[in-house]
């Protein structure tokens, strides 16, 4: 079995374009071009020189030597916080915003839950000279309000979603609906690997540099490309995507997806898709999904704006359903002290998205010789308010 997507964007029951008629020749003409656009020389070589020079790749794999003693197992952090933008995100936008001019495409949008998206693509659409426009939720604007400062120091217009929970999922509705009503001049930046076909895969192939770097680095520090363990939060998944991408098919590695319990799996404040969600679909694909008995969506909770999404990327609805990622549900609480734990064993603060991944060591026990590598997939800059909030700093 593949845990790639096949060539109708299939993870085995997983994925696929479920769009209305106006969206389709935005969607077919990315399909029909992304792969081919991806294997060009002059393309290939245009991303990787930003990745390096821009971006600041490679990050660097940190064995956290005082975490690792503190939990009897061999811990490495990826460290795309230490990207330009504070997280993974811009690996995407940058691969999306050279797309976009492939396809001659001059105005680009986006949705944003925590921000870091937004972020990130308004740095590369400032970098390229691009109109950006970015939909964020109300909720996330007034919890997120250094990211949409950022977002506004470098051009872009943020408009608020002002419909349902007011958070990301809303703020995807809007995208949507801006798209349909610019079909031609308009590239939609996805960021996540979410949405119709060919978005997760071509998301989940931007992001697979993580995945690249960890095997070569790995390689230098461990004499072996292959840790025991990978390990990443997920709400829609991207950072998650890039971190497995290249251990996907080799069962040898173990796959641990992180998801955020919110107040509790069975509160009814929850994001832990893999615990409540069943088969629906969202966005444009088909995925698991929280909703209710007649099929309408359930509001998601997470403290981590990033991770309150109702549903998962169909990579990672079928690595759940085929067992081959092991899924582990994080609440708030737990979050928030290991985040701080990593500041205090290594000096790093961490985005609140990642302390969930970064929890699992309290709950789940590991061999002293195992190699085990968390994908620190953002910086804690952005949730300095509410880990202030959180431990009355």
């Amino acid at each position: 079995m593949s845990y790639h997507a096949n060539e109708k964007g299939y993870y085995g029951e997983f994925g696929g374009a479920f769009i209305p008629e106006m969206l389709y020749p935005n969607t077919e003409e990315l399909r029909r071009q992304y792969i081919q656009i991806m294997q060009e020389p002059s393309f290939k070589e245009e991303f990787s020189k930003l990745l390096k020079d821009y971006v600041g790749r490679p990050t660097p794999l940190y064995f956290g030597e005082r975490f690792s003693n503190k939990y009897h197992t061999k811990v490495y952090l990826k460290r795309e916080d230490l990207c330009h933008t504070g997280a993974h995100k811009v690996n995407n936008t940058i691969g999306q915003i050279l797309m976009a001019k492939k396809l001659g495409k001059n105005r680009i949008i986006a949705e944003t839950g925590a921000g870091q998206h937004g972020v990130a693509t308004a740095t590369v659409c400032a970098l390229m000279g691009i109109e950006c426009v970015v939909y964020m939720g109300e909720i996330d604007i007034a919890r997120q309000a250094p990211n949409v400062a950022r977002m506004k120091m470098l051009g872009a217009e943020v408009r608020p979603a002002l419909s349902g929970s007011r958070t990301l999922k809303d703020a995807t509705n809007e995208a949507i609906r801006d798209w349909i009503n610019n079909p031609v001049d308009t590239h939609y930046i996805i960021g996540s690997v979410v949405g119709p076909h060919p978005y997760p895969d071509m998301v989940a192939r931007f992001q697979s540099v993580i995945s690249e770097e960890i095997k070569w680095q790995l390689k230098e520090k461990e004499g072996r490309e292959n840790p025991d363990y990978v390990v990443a939060c997920v709400g829609g998944g991207s950072n998650a995507a890039g971190a497995y991408y290249h251990y996907l098919d080799n069962e040898e590695v173990g796959i641990i997806a992180v998801e955020a319990a919110g107040k509790g799996i069975d509160t009814g404040e929850s994001a832990a898709t893999s615990a409540l969600g069943k088969v629906g679909i969202i966005h444009g694909s088909k995925t698991l999904l929280m909703q209710t008995t007649d099929g309408q969506i359930t509001e998601p909770y997470s403290i981590s704006a990033g991770l309150d999404y109702p549903g998962v990327g169909p990579m990672h609805a079928h690595l759940y359903r085929s067992g081959r990622a092991e899924f582990i549900s994080i609440t708030d609480d737990d979050a928030m002290k290991a985040g701080l734990n990593l500041c205090k064993t290594e000096g790093i603060i961490p985005a609140i998205e990642s302390s969930h991944a970064l929890a699992i060591f309290e709950q789940r026990k590991f061999n002293p010789d195992d190699i085990v590598v968390v994908n620190l997939s953002g910086r804690g800059d952005k949730d300095l308010e509410t880990y202030i909030d959180y431990f009355g700093l």
